[in-house]
């Protein structure tokens, strides 16, 4: 998959992934920096992290309990596997995802 990295972070909204851990399992959540972004961890063995080339750092919505970057680190791009566009179960949830980055979880500093 080619993301073209001039595109805003926000523009990138949620992706379906394999799982670094167990690549049957595929996991929703929110892209937060691109290759040779440093982001603030949340829990992670490194308080910051430049995301290495060929990755992206991701996390879900409910931080500090969330099986995201913060418990495995960067995620290659190869385990990217689709884009989520809405919540369609429980029928109750339907809505659309919006693309919402909280100013807290963005990148300290973007690569040019």
């Amino acid at each position: 998959m080619n993301i073209k990295w001039s595109t805003m972070l926000e523009d990138l909204l949620t992706w379906k992934i394999r799982s670094p851990r167990n690549p049957e399992q595929k996991i929703i959540k929110r892209v937060i920096a691109l290759e040779g972004d440093i982001i603030k961890t949340i829990g992670y063995k490194k308080k910051y992290v430049k995301v290495p080339h060929g990755h992206i750092w991701v996390e879900g919505d409910h931080h500090g309990h969330s099986f995201d970057s913060n418990a495995f680190g960067p995620v290659s791009l190869g385990l990217l596997h689709a884009r989520a566009t809405h919540i369609l179960w429980p029928p109750q949830r339907w809505q659309k995802l919006q693309p919402v980055l909280p100013p807290e979880r963005k990148p300290l500093q973007r690569e040019q």
